[in-house]
């Protein structure tokens, strides 16, 4: 399986950004035979990897890091086996490397929590976020 992000950038704290995060390979039939969710994942030079935003494929609730509420809101499009995650009012403690992640199905209950190995991952994309 393979997850390809776009809409990384460089812009001016208060600006918005929305990136996208396309499946294909085992998962270009549709996302949802293969993940039960979907997340989005950064990681700051010299930081921990931070939990941003899962979200179910199926029905169910949507949870968000501390840092991001209110302005973050992650969506899919499994028509187009898409995921994006639309960030508004970016401050400069957003600049990070963003990864798109899916977890897979045998795991049914959604978080931010689950070991790397339980995810399928993207290559990341740059944000950077000037004042």
């Amino acid at each position: 399986v393979s997850l390809v992000e776009s809409g990384g950038g460089s812009v001016q704290a208060g600006d918005s950004l929305k990136l996208s995060c396309t499946a294909s390979g085992d998962a270009a039939s549709g996302y949802e035979h293969r993940w039960g969710c979907v997340a989005w994942f950064r990681q700051a030079p010299g930081q921990q990897r931070e939990g941003v935003a899962v979200q179910p494929v199926g029905a169910g609730s949507t949870y968000y890091g501390d840092s991001v509420k209110g302005r973050f809101r992650i969506s899919q499009d499994k028509a187009k086996n898409t995921f994006y995650l639309q960030m508004n009012s970016l401050k400069p403690e957003d600049t990070a490397t963003y990864y798109c992640a899916g977890l897979h199905s045998s795991v049914t209950i959604c978080g931010l929590g689950y070991s790397s190995t339980w995810w399928d991952w993207g290559q990341g994309t740059q944000v950077t976020v000037s004042s």
